[in-house]
């Protein structure tokens, strides 16, 4: 089996910090950009699971780079290159302290919520008489407060976002308009790839005095999405939609017991179920970009990663 990157810790020229995220490591270079490292770490009910998974980190960063730059017309940016497979540098921009979820079809936790009577998330009415991964008639959007590492994100409303003045109202104007705008882009693309973009989340930013964009856009760990195929025939049956998320690894750890609650244990993530996420991830990537991943699977991702940043750092 590849080797998994899970942990790191650089020291790149003007360096001022790092940020250890559940599946990404920051760096903070002279309070002007920043380099991201997607590592191989994956987390699930905001935990941090015990394995790494190969390629995984490499998967979100080029599928993210990728969107990037297929998004730039509707919105500025962060991104300014990515001088390794599983690095992107961008520009350094002061976050909102929340998410901006776009959802398209009821299901994950929504559905869950729904399906125990919640007819209100976020501030949004849902429809009675819905079915799990139906349709909503426009997307809609269910912000959640962006939490500390080992804390859960929550829901919060627009009003109160507002009222907690982590956003003007101008500002969430602007959030929205180009939330639902990157959904609808990343709608049509995955469309084009016979795919149905479900639910997806973005975070903003600002730089010199812009919104911008910020973070991964429309990876398996921000995303969900459905085969088009066979979607409406699964649907009228009742039956789980074929999806590429990271969905089925929640699935894997509720059937095992573990939901990110106090007292439960991770199930033991054994060389075959890290395998088998693995080739989920590569599956994603093939479907949504349309080729293959050129897998880099040097011995030392490390020093390869090391070398690449601080060859770009020195331009």
């Amino acid at each position: 089996m590849a080797s998994a990157l899970t942990n790191t810790e650089f020291v790149f020229p003007s360096q001022k910090s790092v940020y250890h995220g559940k599946v990404r490591d920051v760096y903070n270079i002279n309070d002007e950009k920043l380099v991201m490292v997607a590592t191989d770490r994956i987390s699930a009910f905001d935990v941090i699971l015990p394995e790494g998974i190969p390629f995984k980190g490499q998967v979100l960063n080029q599928i993210a780079a990728k969107f990037l730059d297929a998004t730039a017309d509707i919105c500025p940016n962060w991104k300014l290159a990515t001088p390794d497979p599983m690095v992107t540098v961008g520009v350094m921009c002061k976050g909102f302290p929340i998410e901006m979820i776009v959802r398209g079809y009821l299901c994950g936790s929504s559905w869950r919520a729904y399906k125990s009577g919640v007819r209100e998330i976020c501030g949004v009415k849902l429809p009675e008489g819905m079915r799990e991964n139906q349709k909503f008639p426009e997307p809609i959007i269910t912000p959640t407060t962006k939490a500390e590492l080992g804390l859960h994100d929550e829901d919060i409303s627009k009003e109160e976002i507002l009222a907690k003045g982590l956003a003007t109202l101008e500002e969430y104007a602007v959030l929205e308009k180009y939330a639902l705008a990157l959904f609808k882009r990343g709608t049509e693309i995955a469309e084009k790839r016979g795919l149905i973009l479900v639910d997806t989340k973005y975070e903003f930013g600002t730089y010199n005095g812009e919104i911008y964009l910020m973070d991964e856009i429309h990876t398996p760990d921000s995303s969900r999405y459905f085969y088009k195929d066979g979607y409406e025939e699964r649907f009228a049956k009742g039956e789980p939609q074929k999806q590429l998320s990271k969905e089925f690894v929640r699935e894997w750890l509720m059937s095992n017991g573990f939901q990110g609650k106090e007292g439960q244990k991770v199930p033991e993530m054994t060389p075959e179920i890290v395998n088998s996420i693995s080739e989920r991830y590569l599956e994603l990537y093939e479907n949504i970009i349309g080729e293959k991943l050129e897998k880099s699977s040097d011995s030392d991702l490390l020093a390869r990663i090391e070398n690449n940043v601080n060859a770009y750092l020195k331009k």
